[in-house]
Parts: C-alpha cells; structure tokens; sequence
C-alpha cells in the first residue's frame, strides 16, 4: 500500500462482527484461565496483552501503523515525546556513556541531554548539523553509544544531513537515532536515509488537533547489535528477565523489545488508551494535513520574505534557504508547515506583532491545525543562556509560526494587520 493508504488502513484490520474502527480497550487487566498462560507471557515467551502499562489493544493497532508509516519492525507509544527521546537513549545508555547530538534541537530535549540526563552520569556531546566529517569524528569517545538529531530542528528549522549523520554513526558502530516530530513519516522516513531508530512527539502533527499528549519509538530493526559489540545489553542475559538474551529471542526486534521490557516496565510512562484512540484519528488524516500545512508555510514564508519590515525568514521550502537543496533531497514533498522568521526592530517588534494577532493565537503548542505563534526566547528556550539559544539557532527576535491548515489568504492577512502596526 501506499503511504496515503497507510494513514488509513494500516495498523488494525477487522474481522466479521468487529469494529470497523480501533475500538477503546480502556482496560488496566486482561483475563487468563491459566497461571501458566499469564506466566509464559511475564517470561516474553508468549505475545499478549496482562497490563496496559505494558500493551494494550488500542495502542498495539496505533504502534502497528506506525511502524508501518515509518518502515520499522516494530513501535512503541510512551505518555509523552521527551519520553519517547528519554527511553531511546536510557535503551542503550547508562552512567559513564556518553553520545552525540547536534545543537539545533527543541529546547526540552537539550534541557534533557544537557541537564537531566547529565545528573545520571551519561554525557550530552553537542555537535554543530554543518560540522565536517572529519570534525564530526573528532567528537566520539570511546565510551559514546549512539548520534541523535532531529530531521527538521524545532524552532531553528535546520535540515539535517541524514546521511552525512548516518555514516558518523555507523562508521564508528552506534546506531543513529532520529526525532522526525515536523515532517512525519509522510513527508520523509528517516530509516531509508540511513536512521536506526526514529523518535516522534506524537502531539503535534500526528496527533493534529492538540487534544492528545503522546510519543513513539520506531525500531527499524537494521542495527546489527551482535555486530557492535559494544551493547551487551543486547547481547547478554537479562537477569530481570531470567535470561533472556535480547539479540538472540527477538532478532531484528531487540532494541523495541527491550525497551518495552525494561524501560517501559521501570518508568511506567505508557500513554492512555483513549489518547492512543484519538492519535489513530489524527493519523487518518495526516497525508491530507501535512500537505496543507506544507503548501500554507511555503506561500506564508514567501510572502513574508517579500515584506519589508520583516527583517529574515528562516524556512527550507524557499530557494533563498541555505538549506533548500537538503530539503529538496529529504522532504521533497514539502519542508512541513513551520516557519521561523524576525521583523526588525528585534525582540520589542516581534512582541508587538505577536500581541496584535487576531486569527494566529498565542500557543506553547505547535504543528496542529489551527496556526499559532510562539516566542522561543522567552518560552520553550527560556532556560537556556545567550550562547546555548545561539547554538540552537534560536535568535532574541525570532517567532515561531506554525502554519495551520486555513485558507492561508486569511492567514496573511491576519499577519498583514499586525505588521502594519509595528
């Protein structure tokens, strides 16, 4: 099937008498007639649903057509996105590792590398998206275990060079670990580019109409772990598990299956069935939304280009973009429908713009229907110094507009009024 095909079938297909649509277990429990079949499914002998914390029928449907979205072997839904990042790393990582991630990512996530994931004993490497290979490499320690990025960063709009980060990571036998949250699977899958495993915050365009916290790990199920040798964790017995040696019972699968295992047994952050239910719904629609919202951002950035009081725009759809080529490469269906850009008279004028906004709201949220603004430097980037916002790309004057799926007549006209008044 074809992706469009995908967003609607994929994942869940009913039998006679059943519901056409995922229907809602929303149910902690599931009921054995036996201690050995509830037994055999504790030893991960056996596949089956006995607490949702670890699966549930609605988020086993949702994770299926994800998987398939993606082309992964497998997926796993967690309660919220910086869960789904913190668990891809805690997978393979633990106190005295360090890895690699580029600076240009949201906020959060190099609030959580940085900070969080620092107090654990497990070192943030921050490295430049337009470093050369050659710097790239003089950045791995023997300890790093794994390269993360993000496809499309959040809010600086850096493409990553997928390939370029790829072979970093295989050239020194860690995996490469991508978070696709703004194109989605529709408009680029990361694994054919040579990602390992790919993170989303299922919040935002997947899910489409903020109503539902989520996230997902897809497992593409090509790192040879066996191979590394550098994960034992994969490749010897787990004692919590009477043995089971990952590699070995769940081939391609181990990586999803031991984050399910463990991590998800230990940390508990497994998503509501009814916010599962609600994803399936949103994901219905993305191949229609993704290419609004893409359509809407190209004509918004042009026209912003093209004002005189906007001072730059940041976008990788336009030509001008110092990444256009990237994304020609990448995201050749469209660069997603976020835009960064600055009016001049810095932080006082995008102030002013943002507040005299009529249509575009106010919004922490961003990739959803409805068109929204947001201040990083003084919200998602607050916490961060004056050198790390530079790092990110995120500048004192920059507002993050995401493109909703409007008539984008009115969405220029919204922004038209407002710069008038700067």
């Amino acid at each position: 099937m074809k992706i469009e095909t995908k967003c609607v079938q994929s994942g869940y297909t009913p039998k006679d008498g059943e519901p056409r649509v995922v229907p809602i277990a929303q149910s902690t429990t599931y009921k054995y007639e036996s201690t050995s079949a509830m037994g055999d499914l504790f030893d991960l002998k056996k596949e089956g649903f006995f607490y949702t914390r670890l699966a549930n029928p609605t988020a086993d449907a949702v994770e299926k057509k994800i998987a398939d979205l993606e082309g992964g072997v497998g997926a796993m839904l967690t309660s919220a996105g910086q869960a789904a990042s913190l668990i891809s790393i805690l997978n393979i990582c633990h106190s005295g590792d360090s890895f690699i991630s580029t600076t240009t990512i949201y906020g959060g996530t190099f609030n959580l590398f940085g900070v969080t994931l620092k107090k654990l004993g497990i070192e943030a490497i921050f490295v430049d998206p337009d470093a050369s290979p050659e710097e790239l490499q003089a950045a791995v320690k023997p300890n790093t275990k794994l390269v993360f990025g993000e496809t499309l960063a959040n809010p600086a709009l850096k493409v990553l060079d997928l390939e370029k980060f790829a072979a970093l990571a295989h050239n020194n036998g860690i995996p490469l670990i991508i978070d696709n949250t703004f194109p989605t699977p529709y408009l680029c899958r990361p694994i054919e580019f040579g990602a390992d495993i790919v993170v989303h915050s299922t919040s935002k365009y997947m899910d489409g109409h903020a109503v539902s916290l989520g996230g997902v790990i897809v497992d593409s199920g090509n790192f040879d772990w066996a191979a590394s040798g550098k994960f034992p964790e994969m490749t010897t017995p787990d004692d919590s598990y009477h043995g089971v040696v990952y590699t070995e019972n769940f081939g391609k699968a181990a990586f999803i299956t031991k984050a399910r295992a463990q991590l998800m047994r230990d940390l508990g952050s497994a998503p509501a069935p009814m916010n599962c239910f609600l994803l399936n719904l949103g994901l219905e629609t993305l191949h229609l939304r993704m290419e609004r919202h893409s359509e809407n951002a190209l004509k918004v950035a042009k026209y912003l280009e093209e004002n005189e009081k906007i001072a730059w725009v940041s976008y990788p759809g336009l030509p001008s973009s110092p990444d256009y080529e990237l994304a020609k490469k990448y995201l050749p269906k469209g660069a997603s429908g976020v835009i960064a850009f600055g009016p001049k008279g810095g932080r006082e004028a995008s102030v002013k713009l943002m507040d005299s906004l009529k249509l575009a709201n106010i919004v922490c949220h961003v990739a959803d229907a409805r068109t929204g603004v947001l201040h990083p430097a003084s919200s998602t980037h607050h916490q961060l110094t004056d050198e790390q916002l530079k790092e990110c790309g995120v500048l004192p004057e920059l507002i993050r507009m995401s493109v909703g799926i409007e008539n984008v007549d009115d969405i220029i006209a919204d922004l038209q009024q407002a710069i008038d008044l700067i």
